[in-house]
């Protein structure tokens, strides 16, 4: 099998490095990333804007179902993501989205419904996507399955510089206190619980370089594929 038909599924908790760590797998192996957090802080992003409570069920379904998502390439070679034909890249990583988007996510039918598309995508061709129950819910028969964690103060650590650099003026500890919040909320959500999935490698990134952990995934997709086309 050729690389580019890879499928790769990366799990973990918010502030782990899963989003840049497969965004550079995905472009050192030449294939699609895909970031299925992006999708759900779209829904959540509509269901704001609609003013939809992350309580209503019912209404988020619907909404979910009629949302189009797409994911665009860039001329630099970065993907954004289009809600209903708008650029909503920048916006669904505000505040208030990250505040509400794990309500949204643990819908049931909001999850079915955006669990379709991302198997859809995937059976496009290779692809990396990064979640939390990726190797669990939406790709078990994943060629291979990352589940990167990091200590809760080294996350609060990133999520703070990676704010910081956009302006908030918040501390440390109140991200370690809303990381906390949002673990606990994740793993006990009764639909799709953050968690390991029983056949992924755990990697611990907290004394670990970016660099590193994109290394050590690339060197697990090549054993995974022992015969692959370069």
């Amino acid at each position: 099998m050729k690389k580019n038909n890879i499928t790769i599924a990366i799990d973990g908790p918010a502030g782990s490095g899963k989003s840049t760590v497969a965004k550079r797998v995905a472009e050192a192996l030449g294939i699609l990333y895909l970031d299925t957090g992006a999708m759900y802080r779209a829904v959540t992003l509509k269901a704001l804007r609609e003013g939809i409570l992350p309580t209503d069920e019912e209404k988020l379904a619907v909404l979910a179902g009629e949302t189009d998502l797409a994911f665009v390439q860039a001329a630099d070679g970065t993907y954004h993501l289009f809600m209903d034909g708008q650029d909503v890249s920048a916006e669904i990583r505000s505040a208030v989205v990250t505040r509400n988007v794990s309500a949204v996510s643990a819908v049931p039918r909001v999850r079915e419904v955006l669990v379709k598309q991302q198997q859809i995508i995937a059976g496009q061709g290779g692809v990396v996507m990064d979640g939390r129950d990726i190797g669990t819910v939406v790709l078990p028969q994943a060629d291979l399955k990352i589940y990167l964690t990091a200590s809760l103060e080294e996350r609060a650590r990133r999520r703070w510089l990676e704010m910081k650099a956009k302006g908030f003026t918040g501390t440390k500890e109140e991200i370690a206190e809303d990381l906390k919040r949002r673990d606990a909320y994740d793993a006990g959500r009764a639909v799709s619980p953050l968690k390991p999935a029983p056949d992924s490698i755990n990697i611990d990134t907290s004394a670990l370089r970016i660099e590193e952990v994109v290394e050590r995934i690339l060197e697990l997709s090549s054993f995974s594929f022992p015969g692959q086309e370069e």
